[in-house]
């Protein structure tokens, strides 16, 4: 054969072999790729630019796993919405079926990354984040949201309750104490129609008597009604938190590296009627924090760039002397003494930690605000 047939043939196997491996290592990056999304707490999709199934994890099947059955790279997922709005998988489409999907399907074809939520069939809530990839398909993210709406629903009732209960002590105590002026001021009339009358030494003593302790008694009373009063008219006032004109709305700085993080505390705080900034790292952070304007800090400990001991002392060196500090708050994983007494040793006021309960939150921001 001669030389150069052969090294032909030499050429044609090497470049076989390595389209082979180069295939080999692809299958290898694919499998690694959907494993570590299969890891992810979150739901993940991958969509083409015609909206059809390109890639989906674990969690998203769990999610929506009425529907699981329709996923495939032939299927587009406006059609998956529009059978799951056909089986009833989505309450709030009820009655106004057409009207429900084409605002949804209008949201999937503009995915601007707004974040909004779903309420499935089954009582779950889910908070959806869709965006564009850079080939015109698109990447979209599911939260379950299920127990931070059962929390803020809680917290809610109970403020309601709070509410309540405030209302009816103070119209008790009014009541209370217009039931007893009434009569007492019957007293105080005929003791001074008395003392009109003539009487014996003794007599206007006893009189005199009565009427200091009839003055003392409505002293009492006159307080007692004046609190009652002053209590009502401030349970009628609109909550201080909430955008009231003399009361603006919390504003708080939050800094997370984990954006799901960042989003539960953007929602239980906007629930509570609170203006949240968010950053990812402690040098945006203090950089933020710089710009002026927040009544609180909410700090992560472990974020890349600048972790948030090192972003507390940066903010602590940078107060103006002589002026309140900043509050701060430590959430973080990390709770043990030793962590909690470096977080104070940095500067901070507080140190709650993760999972991050909304009663340990609004617990700590209102003891680092009242003091």
């Amino acid at each position: 054969m001669p030389k150069s047939g052969l090294r032909d043939r030499l050429a044609r196997w090497l470049g076989g072999r390595a389209l082979a491996e180069a295939e080999a290592q692809a299958r290898r990056a694919g499998d690694r790729l959907r494993e570590a999304l299969d890891l992810l707490p979150e739901g993940i999709v991958f969509l083409d630019a015609d909206g059809r199934y390109i890639l989906w994890n674990k969690r998203y099947a769990e999610i929506y796993h009425r529907s699981a059955d329709l996923f495939s790279s032939q299927a587009r997922l406006a059609d998956t919405l529009r059978m799951g709005v056909t089986r009833g998988d989505y309450p709030d489409a009820v009655g106004r079926e057409e009207e429900w999907l084409a605002a949804r399907l209008e949201k999937l074809k503009n995915p601007s990354g707004e974040r909004h939520e779903q309420r499935l069939s089954d009582g779950r809530w889910l908070m959806i984040e869709e965006r564009r990839t850079a080939d015109g398909g698109v990447i979209g993210l599911r939260v379950d949201i299920t127990e931070m709406k059962r929390q803020a629903a809680a917290l809610e009732d109970a403020l309601h309750r709070a509410e309540v209960a405030s209302r009816a002590k103070t119209e008790f105590v009014a009541d209370m104490s217009h039931e007893l002026r009434t009569p007492l001021n019957g007293v105080m009339g005929l003791i001074h129609a008395l003392e009109r009358t003539e009487l014996t030494g003794e007599q206007r003593g006893l009189v005199d008597e009565i009427l200091g302790s009839a003055r003392q008694l409505d002293r009492l009373v006159g307080g007692l009604l004046d609190y009652g009063d002053a209590a009502q008219e401030a349970d009628l006032a609109p909550p201080a938190p909430i955008h009231d004109a003399e009361a603006p709305p919390l504003r708080i700085l939050a800094a997370d590296d984990n954006p799901t993080n960042r989003r539960v505390l953007e929602l239980m705080l906007g629930a509570a009627g609170a203006e949240v900034v968010s950053v990812e790292n402690g040098a945006q952070a203090v950089e933020a924090w710089r710009s002026g304007g927040f009544d609180l800090v909410l700090m992560d400990l472990r974020m890349p760039v600048m972790d948030g001991l090192d972003a507390i002392r940066a903010i602590r060196a940078a107060e103006p002397p002589g002026l309140p500090r900043a509050p701060i708050i430590v959430i973080s994983a990390n709770t043990s003494p030793q962590d909690v007494e470096i977080s104070a040793a940095a500067g901070a006021d507080r140190h709650i930690g993760k999972p991050i309960r909304a009663e340990a939150l609004f617990e700590a921001i209102g003891g680092v605000l009242a003091s």
